[in-house]
């Protein structure tokens, strides 16, 4: 049988979601905790990849098991397995040909700014004491629902077949304590999008680049155009949404 282990992360400690050879990831710790609860060897499938740094508010991976077992026991003894920053919230029975990867309809991200200097966010929040103009961060976000290729923002000699995505929300916030968080949903996204996206916007705030530049910039499609890339640990998956569950 399949079935969908939905989890989350704070990625401060961990290389990415992703298997490593020299360092250690995500994939790694929950594979061989599921493995050793389960008493054999299992696969984990994940929704997609992080970055080093980058964490996970929801999370998830397909893996398949044939012996029956306790999912809510399970559950329990991950949580209490698992070092403390990985947290299992659910398993899910899914049909044997659902993929975590591949029939994820959209994924949400948020990226977290901070503008104050301040002991407590620095883990999960990018430092930017620098005056921002939130308003045209706002009109260039905007602009990225006129686009679908976003190879600008792609990290290099990444092999994909298309460099095409489609966005269905990009947007600032303010919240009360002064702190910025960006939004953005879309049906996948490249290598490195995020961060490139949100560094360029950025720069929009800085007024360094017009929004006629922001235009020109992903119209050009290469990425040394486009802004710098900000810092992981300020950027969370958010949800990833399936047509089943």
């Amino acid at each position: 049988m399949r079935y969908f282990l939905e989890f989350a992360y704070n990625g401060t400690h961990y290389h990415g979601w992703q298997l490593q050879p020299d360092a250690i990831s995500v994939q790694e710790v929950l594979t061989k905790a599921i493995s050793t609860l389960l008493r054999t060897p299992i696969e984990l499938v994940g929704a997609g990849r992080t970055d080093a740094g980058v964490h996970a508010k929801q999370m998830y991976a397909h893996f398949d098991h044939e012996l029956p077992f306790d999912k809510d026991s399970l559950v329990q003894r991950m949580n209490s397995f698992l070092p403390e920053d990985i947290v299992i919230y659910n398993i899910h029975t899914v049909a044997d040909d659902a993929h975590a990867r591949f029939d994820a309809t959209a994924r949400t991200y948020e990226y977290h700014i901070h503008q104050y200097k301040d002991a407590f966010c620095n883990a999960g929040s990018y430092y930017h004491f620098r005056p921002l103009n939130v308003e045209l961060m706002n009109q260039a976000a905007q602009i990225l629902f006129e686009y679908e290729d976003f190879e600008c923002f792609s990290k290099t000699h990444t092999d994909v077949f298309t460099f095409n995505c489609t966005i269905y929300k990009a947007h600032w916030d303010i919240l009360p304590d002064n702190r910025l968080v960006f939004t953005i949903s879309a049906n996948r996204f490249l290598r490195n999008m995020v961060r490139a996206i949100v560094g360029t916007l950025v720069n929009v705030g800085h007024e360094k680049i017009t929004l006629d530049d922001f235009r020109t910039i992903i119209e050009s499609k290469d990425r040394g155009k486009a802004g710098f890339s900000v810092p992981g640990k300020g950027l969370y998956l958010t949800q990833v949404s399936y047509p089943y569950l």
